[in-house]
């Protein structure tokens, strides 16, 4: 089922998207032109829990939808990255000023497979302290909440996280905390 890429045009290239046109072929021998791709890098994400049992929420303004949003803490993986746990671990601290014991793969997802080319690497955090300020980038306002996870589950319920790819993010790690029923 895979689609042959005949050619590719890059409509745009900036630091954080790259859109491009593709031309291509399926199996069938049908061709598709333009099918645009969006080329982002990959995130990452976690479900983030201190010491004694709370959950790290980030609160923060997002300008597409002109919202403040509870969010999880996370971001891209950059190039200096060795492997995706120091992605995430570098995240971590940088947004929140946590470091944290240990770091359990999840899982990956896509926000949107038709059209993105990256993935969003899960994570569930444990054993997390405060070791210092936050150092967020110059265009970051973020504001940490804390939280015990009886409070993220009631805002699950009342609608107030709209960040797709971190609801699944928070139910994969609920699931693995034994903390959901079906």
């Amino acid at each position: 089922m895979e689609w042959k890429i005949l050619r590719s045009n890059y409509l745009f290239k900036d630091q954080w998207l790259t859109v491009r046109a593709d031309t291509c072929e399926q199996p069938n021998g049908k061709i598709v032109d333009p099918y645009y791709v969006y080329e982002f890098s990959d995130w990452v994400t976690a479900l983030a829990i201190t010491k004694e049992g709370l959950v790290v929420m980030e609160k923060q303004y997002r300008h597409a939808l002109n919202i403040t949003a509870m969010e999880i803490p996370g971001g891209c993986v950059d190039n200096t990255d060795p492997n995706l746990e120091f992605a995430i671990a570098r995240e971590l601290r940088e947004e929140t000023g946590y470091e944290f014991e240990s770091y359990e793969y999840l899982g990956k997802i896509s926000a949107n497979p038709s059209t993105n080319n990256n993935w969003m690497y899960m994570y569930l955090a444990t054993g997390g302290v405060k070791v210092g300020n936050q150092q967020l980038d110059h265009n970051e306002d973020i504001e940490v909440v804390l939280c015990t996870i009886d409070e993220l589950k009631q805002m699950i319920r009342d609608n107030k996280i709209c960040q797709a790819m971190h609801l699944s993010a928070i139910f994969y790690a609920l699931d693995k905390l034994g903390q959901l029923s079906y």
